[in-house]
């Protein structure tokens, strides 16, 4: 773990207390870490950030989005830990064992052990992208890679893929939770055998921030509520975060891996967003981030995952002016030029050896899905949906404009392959005409959307789906 330096007033008021408390815990070395994405033309030189961070934070531990040689060179000797990302493209590839040696050679070797390299997770939400050909590929490849790692002697680095919470089917209850049909065991059952044998952790996204109505908000903030109550389990849930890692772990013991170890991929909330986004704002931004950092940090754990700390990686370390949109582009915790987003007392979160989080807080999450092989994955999608939480009423999934048919295709083959009910879209069916794929992948898409309880991440399709507010049987070509 990192040695934290004297800091200043300003910055240890900022940064030192929260992250202190998770350095201290015993039950996780890496409680609290951050993603460093690139997708920006005025982000600091790697090695100014890997000082920054070594000297001014207690940050000891980052994730990026591919093998930037320069950023790995720059965390040489900071005692700070880097996750290391496979990009989408290279997974088919990894699954052959000289592939994998060589990628190794190419973008491991290089930087032992100087550089402390703590996993490598191969893309990013394979499942959402709807590619059989990269899902097919995904464990065979990290199974391939584990290998050449042991045979590098390189047996401390792990595994591990990222996940957006659209691979479960149902999450509400959290006790209800389980995996989508047709990948429940046929793949995540395997993945989860793999990270047993290799004692390799689970990657999730939860974002509140993407599943956040307006009368959830606090429920999403981590602030006072009445809580959601969950009768078959008989417990109540205060925020929302705990909810999403618990519907991850009842999906698990369904499939009888409850002991695999869950870590945080990404999280977070942006401090600005388009006009349509008021709750993207700073005010709601340090409230999610701040007391997430209290609330891991406290190892308190979630109703079903008692006293346990989540290796947890904040979504982002800088705010990324390259994004699409306002959102996007303000999930940093900083500027480039190093200056706190948020005002000085944002993480000013005091030390404690116990759960020190309110009772009721919650906490706004939603699921930012990146692009597949990039440095760093766009936050979230389209704007929050307006009406109340569980209302139908008013939204549906569409394709976005200038979708390629190629794209639209996927949607419809992954959304019919997932066993929901393809047959209106079918020659013959009530919704055949009219008979082009955008028409067919319109209804496809919402028919996932309504039927995996309305979540925004169930409408990304890697980014070709767009929530709106008119019926999409009057959909237009």
């Amino acid at each position: 773990m990192a040695t934290v330096t004297k800091l200043s007033g300003f910055l240890h008021l900022l940064l030192f207390l929260p992250f202190h408390l998770l350095i201290d815990s015993a039950s996780a070395a890496y409680p609290i870490g951050v993603n460093y994405g690139t997708v920006a033309n005025n982000l600091p030189p790697p090695q100014q950030v890997a000082k920054f961070l070594k000297t001014q934070t207690s940050i000891n531990s980052v994730k990026i989005f591919d093998a930037n040689p320069d950023i790995l060179r720059a965390f040489a000797n900071t005692n700070i830990s880097v996750t290391v990302t496979v990009g989408n493209g290279d997974i088919p590839a990894l699954a052959k064992l000289p592939a994998a040696q060589s990628w190794i050679a190419n973008n491991i070797l290089p930087h032992q052990p100087q550089t402390i390299i703590r996993y490598i997770v191969l893309g990013n939400e394979i499942m959402a992208t709807s590619d059989k050909a990269l899902i097919a590929h995904l464990l065979p490849a990290m199974k391939t890679l584990k290998y050449a790692l042991d045979q590098a002697k390189l047996t401390h680095i792990q595994v591990s893929t990222p996940n957006s919470l659209g691979i479960l089917s149902t999450s509400e209850p959290p006790s209800n939770g389980r995996f989508r049909k047709g990948y429940d065991k046929a793949v995540f059952a395997k993945i989860l055998d793999f990270h047993r044998q290799t004692k390799s952790p689970f990657m999730v996204n939860p974002y509140p921030y993407f599943g956040f109505v307006p009368q959830t908000l606090n429920y999403a903030l981590f602030k006072s509520n009445g809580g959601v109550f969950d009768a078959a389990t008989g417990m109540n849930y205060t925020n929302m975060f705990d909810a999403q890692l618990d519907a991850v772990y009842s999906a698990m013991k369904k499939l009888g891996y409850e002991d695999v170890d869950i870590v945080v991929g990404e999280t977070g909330w942006p401090s600005a967003g388009d006009p349509n986004q008021p709750d993207s704002n700073l005010l709601n931004a340090q409230s999610y981030n701040g007391k997430l950092v209290q609330h891991v940090s406290s190892g308190k754990g979630t109703p079903l995952m008692p006293n346990r700390t989540f290796e947890t990686y904040i979504f982002a370390l800088f705010n990324e002016n390259l994004k699409p949109s306002i959102s996007e582009q303000n999930f940093g915790l900083f500027k480039p030029d190093f200056s706190p987003v948020y005002s000085v007392d944002v993480l000013n979160l005091k030390p404690a050896s116990g759960p020190t989080t309110t009772p009721g807080s919650s906490p706004p999450a939603l699921a930012p899905d990146r692009p597949a092989p990039g440095p760093v994955r766009p936050a979230p999608g389209p704007a929050r949906p307006a009406p109340g939480p569980g209302s139908v009423t008013g939204r549906w999934c569409v394709p976005k404009a200038g979708t390629s048919n190629a794209a639209l295709q996927a949607n419809i083959d992954y959304v019919c392959g997932t066993g929901l009910d393809c047959k209106p879209i079918q020659q013959g069916g009530s919704c055949f005409d009219p008979n082009d794929v955008r028409s067919h992948a319109a209804y496809a898409m919402d028919a996932f959307y309504q039927a995996n309880g309305h979540h925004d991440y169930n409408c990304d399709f890697n980014k070709t789906g767009l929530i709106v507010h008119s019926d999409p049987s009057t959909f237009s070509t």
